[in-house]
């Protein structure tokens, strides 16, 4: 009896999360998809023009979702290596008292609030002008570099749970054919930890995508137009889509800041999709 109640608690709330989530959905579809049109991502600039760059941008979306691809890029370039080698040297050293401190931390930084990692950006910058370069100001960079330490948790995370759920028979067999523990780890337990190890980084880049305090604090503005280097100001569809939510003035404002939402959606949703048919392509299973 008991087990039949927990199993229809655990059904009914596996079905409330479904609801909330397609009410959610559905309301930034509701909202947003009348606003979508090329007005809403380019203003009054020629789309081409915008799109080559011969005209700036400043009534629309495109800078925002160029900036968004940018820094996420870039966030994620700065954190891959170091996030997947802390993983794997957490599942694969012996016990030690400095793994367990590392892998404390991990879970401490994993579960940080994204504001204090921006107010470290902001302080980053105080002290290089203040001691070091007097020019230095809150950029494209600085935003990733605050992104990236953001998201090296949830990869390390990831990749240390993915390596360990595998079974030791995996190892222990490997090893019993000759196999060095590089060999080991390169060809067989990498491979079948790749999903998990996706997910990790689809989980990163979501976490990044949707960030609005770092990017506030640490290089996003209004009107920046297109991102045009790493030591620029840039705009972001998250910071876009606070700015016009909160300070919007008219009713187009705030349709364009659904409009904004709902391609922010759809944009984490592509991202979600090709980093999940990656472990399918074949240069995966060799």
């Amino acid at each position: 009896m008991k087990a039949r109640l927990f199993h229809l608690w655990c059904l009914g709330s596996t079905i409330g999360l479904l609801v909330c989530l397609t009410f959610f959905i559905g309301f930034i579809i509701n909202r947003g998809a009348p606003t979508l049109s090329l007005s809403l991502f380019f203003g009054d600039t020629d789309p081409i023009k915008g799109l080559l760059g011969l005209e700036p941008i400043w009534d629309g979306i495109w800078p925002a979702c160029i900036g968004t691809i940018t820094v996420v890029a870039s966030a994620l370039s700065l954190a891959l290596l170091p996030g997947l080698a802390t993983g794997i040297w957490l599942a694969t050293s012996s016990s030690s008292r400095f793994k367990t401190i590392l892998a404390l931390g991990i879970d401490i930084l994993a579960g940080i609030p994204s504001i204090l990692m921006g107010l470290f950006g902001f302080t980053l910058i105080l002290f290089l002008r203040n001691w070091l370069l007097p020019s230095a100001n809150t950029c494209l960079l600085l935003s990733a570099l605050s992104l990236a330490m953001l998201i090296i948790p949830y990869l390390a995370v990831a990749t240390r749970t993915a390596l360990q759920a595998l079974p030791p028979s995996l190892e222990i067999t490997a090893l019993s054919l000759g196999m060095t523990r590089w060999q080991t780890l390169r060809t067989v337990l990498l491979p079948q930890a790749t999903k998990g190890i996706i997910g990790g980084v689809m989980l990163a880049m979501g976490r990044a995508a949707e960030d609005t305090a770092v990017i506030m604090m640490t290089g996003a503005v209004a009107n920046a137009g297109m991102p045009s280097g790493v030591f620029e100001r840039y705009e972001a569809l998250p910071f876009t889509i606070f700015y016009y939510s909160a300070q919007y003035q008219s009713d187009s404002e705030l349709q364009m800041a659904f409009g904004a939402a709902l391609t922010l959606l759809c944009l984490t949703a592509a991202i979600f999709s090709v980093a999940g048919l990656l472990p399918r392509t074949p240069s995966w299973r060799t």
